[in-house]
């Protein structure tokens, strides 16, 4: 059997780690980190993103600002808003939850968001700092896999790293991240995409496989080398009458006949997904101490 890397215990343990320092900075009369959400519209996904991000704020004893805007708010508007917490002393971070309206440009608002308080890791100021291996924030997905692989000693230096999957938030980053000079790093890496030919007979060298194509259990045993360790980044919902609710959710990687080959896997869900929000948290306690841009 594979040994399960467990993204919720992992989170759990880290959100017990910034309550304890946040109980630090309370009993000093230091400042509380606060984070400021902005949602725009009504999309189901993003509220329940939003509001399981405001919890977590709360487990943690963070102080947060939820920003609700309608659908219909302009660019200008938004802006607007961004620009009114960036000049606000009291909210260390923020974050735009997307995806965002298609009248509005997901470029602009990024790149409005002050870096010193862009705990997703999107502007390209700290896109550009991680690149270099300066201080950064890092995205929250890209920074929650590598606090797995660490956590869990994943070995790292001299491996093969396949990445599927080329987005600004998850695979870029994450290529760049496992190429480092660090640990989790010192890997030789493979970017691969949807354009890639021959991808199965690349992914077949993978000592470590890290999956973000955004496809339905896209990837299966014959892709996998034997002892590959297999990060699952996808999550879909899909029906299924024998659940209760009436669904399941499943990952990018065929999860069962994987986890006969691999050494090490993430499932879905309880994956990498929970380490996303406690890597923002992560992020927003740096940004209240200052200890990126200081």
């Amino acid at each position: 059997m594979p040994t399960i890397i467990d993204g919720k215990k992992t989170s759990d343990q880290i959100k017990s780690e910034i309550a304890a320092r946040v109980a630090e900075i309370k009993a000093e009369g230091g400042k509380i980190p606060h984070l400021a959400a902005v949602l725009v519209g009504n999309d189901g996904a993003s509220q329940t993103y939003v509001g399981a991000k405001v919890k977590a704020c709360e487990q943690v004893g963070f102080d947060s600002t939820l920003v609700r805007l309608e659908e219909t708010v302009s660019e200008e508007e938004l802006l607007k808003v961004v620009e009114d917490i960036n000049q606000n002393p009291a909210i260390d971070g923020l974050i735009v939850q997307l995806p965002l309206p298609k009248h509005i440009a997901v470029e602009k608002v990024t790149d409005k968001i002050k870096p010193e308080k862009d705990v997703d890791g999107f502007t390209p100021a700290n896109v550009g700092r991680m690149t270099l291996g300066w201080p950064a924030y890092v995205a929250a997905t890209p920074y929650g896999i590598v606090e797995l692989l660490k956590r869990y000693n994943i070995e790292t230096s001299g491996k093969h790293c396949v990445v599927i999957g080329r987005s600004h938030i998850v695979g870029s980053p994450m290529s760049i991240l496992m190429a480092r000079n660090d640990y989790p790093g010192n890997c030789t890496v493979t970017l691969t995409h949807s354009r890639t030919k021959n991808l199965p007979e690349i992914t077949r060298t993978a000592d470590i496989l890290i999956v973000a194509i955004g496809k339905p259990e896209f990837v299966t045993a014959d892709m996998v080398k034997e002892g590959a360790v297999v990060i699952d980044v996808g999550i879909h919902r899909i029906d299924d009458p024998a659940k209760k609710s009436g669904f399941r959710l499943i990952g990018d990687v065929k999860f069962d006949e994987v986890a006969a080959k691999a050494s090490a896997i993430t499932p879905v869900p309880g994956g990498v997904g929970p380490m996303t929000i406690a890597s923002l948290l992560y992020n927003t306690l740096l940004a209240a101490e200052r200890k990126v841009f200081q």
